[in-house]
């Protein structure tokens, strides 16, 4: 009896040591995961789960994103989850999106899944229009994320139309040309052949490292009012703190990057920026809502502490991160010569095999064509035999006959006429009878003659048979295959070697191997300024190859906006930005105090 007590006692203090739990709905940008939480998890909790799952250890830019009445805002890492003002209906649903951007994607984006998922980003945004992007570098761009999702262009697989579901390049642009998807389709499968040979996470990153410098992005924008109550928009992104024209989203009038700053603050809606040079007045301006402040805030902070940190020497992990992309890299790259060694050797064996079919399929015909001719001579032959064999009859049969017309002759002329008209008679069948033996002679010696010829034919069929027969007899004896030579040839000195032993692969790094990536790495730079200069000027010759098409009328105010600073020798994002700090920063508060 007091066992059981104690047993149900037991059982009721396990009961009530399970945590309650609830569910959570994690949509990332290609995937959606579901997790159960404690009611006491906070932000950073759920956070470091999702991380974990993903295998994503560069956190810093990302956060747990949800929306509240229209106002997008971020997951607290030190407040409860459901603290937060969210919905409590299960599943609660969060976006794992970037919620900070690097200033340069090349060096700072190190890990490989950190990367796709930028990429997916972006991507979706210069879709969704929420990045401006001009025509012909979306076409560009659209050729990359071709080249990520289906590796080096084959035109045996990749056939007209392939493209058709893809969605690839904004609407505006579509809308903006008139042409049809299959001259869209053409226009991005010419960039796509000649991205050949990348990898998806190198084309991912060309991808990034041409979106970074398009003007709008990594920008978050919010309205404000400055003191005199001017509608202005406040831009914030990697660089610093951005004021813009409403009407203009791509060229910002006043810049004050994040070194110039030394305190951020809001009270209830206005907000207040303070100047490093402590003599600088502070600058005030007010937002629409006391939620949207927090959310300015929140990423001022993120940014700034991102853009110090990068001006300082890596972290250890950091290092670490970069050291293990480094080996990747070479891993990788390795593997890929081998790859593409193994394709080399197998397009070889290809067209060697293609060339040995080519040349049975052509000694198949000669031997072919060399049966043929013997048969055709083998026929000739017994024709002249046979035709031979008859004239030599006919001359036999005309010999003896024109021999019995000599006996006869020489009995008639043996034989005692009697008469005058038996004896002229007489005369005149022996006349006959010696006309008649002339052409019987004739008629011999002409089938003899004719005999002779027939057999210096059949010679000559007999000679050009047995011609035959050699040239069918070498046909057949010739060798199918070349000799190959057995002995593979030695790798580079250079290339680290791959031992299989069993069923397990070791692979061997050279010291070598990472001095030689460097000097990969600083020959890839230069290659690169030379290859952007050849691709503005493919984007400059597509944007005139297309220029006749465009439908004026349909332009938006960005495209217009766009067109006037290409006109003007716009230069790239960081100079735009780099030429607005110029000035003092006094002046530049001043500036803004007065628009």
């Amino acid at each position: 009896m007091a066992g059981a007590i104690a047993s149900r006692m037991s059982f009721s203090s396990l009961k009530r040591k399970q945590p309650k739990t609830f569910t959570v709905r994690i949509v990332t940008m290609d995937a959606e995961m579901e997790f159960n939480c404690e009611m006491k998890w906070k932000g950073k909790d759920l956070f470091d789960l999702v991380c974990r799952t993903l295998g994503l250890r560069e956190t810093w830019f990302f956060g747990l994103q949800y929306t509240i009445k229209d106002t997008v805002a971020w997951l607290k890492m030190d407040k409860k989850v459901l603290d937060h003002d969210v919905s409590k209906e299960e599943p609660v649903t969060f976006h794992f999106l970037a919620k900070f951007y690097p200033e340069n994607a090349e060096e700072e984006l190190v890990q490989e899944i950190t990367q796709h998922l930028f990429f997916l980003q972006v991507k979706k945004q210069i879709l969704d229009e929420k990045i401006y992007c001009p025509p012909e570098a979306s076409v560009l761009l659209a050729s990359y994320a071709v080249q990520a999702k289906y590796g080096d262009y084959d035109p045996s697989v990749h056939k007209r139309g392939f493209l058709a579901q893809e969605e690839l390049l904004p609407k505006r642009v579509i809308n903006l040309y008139q042409m049809t998807p299959e001259m869209w389709e053409e226009r991005i499968t010419a960039w796509y052949a000649e991205h050949r040979g990348r990898a998806r996470d190198e084309a991912e990153m060309e991808y990034l490292k041409i979106a970074q410098d398009l003007e709008m992005y990594g920008v978050n924008y919010f309205a404000i009012r400055n003191k005199k109550g001017t509608e202005l928009l406040l831009g914030v992104d990697a660089l610093g703190l951005h004021i813009y024209d409403p009407e203009n989203r791509l060229t910002p009038k006043i810049s004050f990057p994040w070194n110039e700053i030394r305190n951020i603050s809001y009270s209830d809606k206005e907000f207040t920026i303070k100047p490093l040079d402590k003599k600088i007045d502070v600058f005030k301006f007010n937002s629409s809502k006391l939620r949207v402040n927090k959310l300015i805030l929140q990423l001022c902070i993120g940014n700034h502490d991102l853009f110090m940190r990068r001006r300082k020497a890596d972290s250890l992990e950091v290092q670490q991160m970069k050291a293990q992309a480094r080996e990747e890299k070479a891993r990788k790259q390795m593997e890929r010569q081998r790859l593409a060694r193994e394709k080399q050797m197998r397009e070889e064996a290809e067209r060697t095999r293609d060339e040995l079919e080519r040349r049975l399929l052509q000694m198949k015909e000669e031997a072919t064509m060399a049966n043929e001719a013997l048969m055709r001579s083998e026929e000739t032959a017994d024709l002249l035999a046979e035709k031979a064999q008859i004239t030599e009859e006919e001359a036999k049969l005309l010999a003896q006959k024109a021999a019995e017309a000599e006996q006869e002759m020489q009995r008639i002329k043996a034989t005692a006429i009697r008469t005058e008209e038996e004896k002229r008679l007489m005369e005149q069948k022996v006349l006959e009878a010696e006309v008649l033996a002339l052409k019987m002679a004739e008629e011999s010696e002409r089938r003899a003659k004719e005999a002779d010829q027939l057999k210096q034919d059949l010679q000559e069929a007999r000679e050009a048979e047995r011609r035959a027969k050699q040239k069918l007899l070498e046909i057949a004896t010739k060798p199918m295959y070349p000799p190959m030579n057995p002995i593979p040839a030695p790798l580079p000195p250079d290339i680290p070697s791959f031992n299989l032993i069993g069923d397990s692969l070791s692979f061997d790094f050279k010291d070598t191997d990472m001095k030689r990536l460097s000097m990969e790495i600083e020959k890839e730079k230069v290659e690169y300024m030379e290859k952007s200069k050849h691709l503005q000027e493919q984007l400059n010759e597509l944007k005139t190859e297309i220029e006749a098409l465009k439908l004026k009328e349909r332009e938006t105010a960005l495209d217009i906006l766009h067109n006037e600073n290409s006109d003007r020798g716009g230069s790239s994002k960081h100079n735009t930005i780099k030429k607005l700090t110029l000035q003092s920063t006094k002046s530049r508060v001043a500036f803004f105090e007065e628009l």
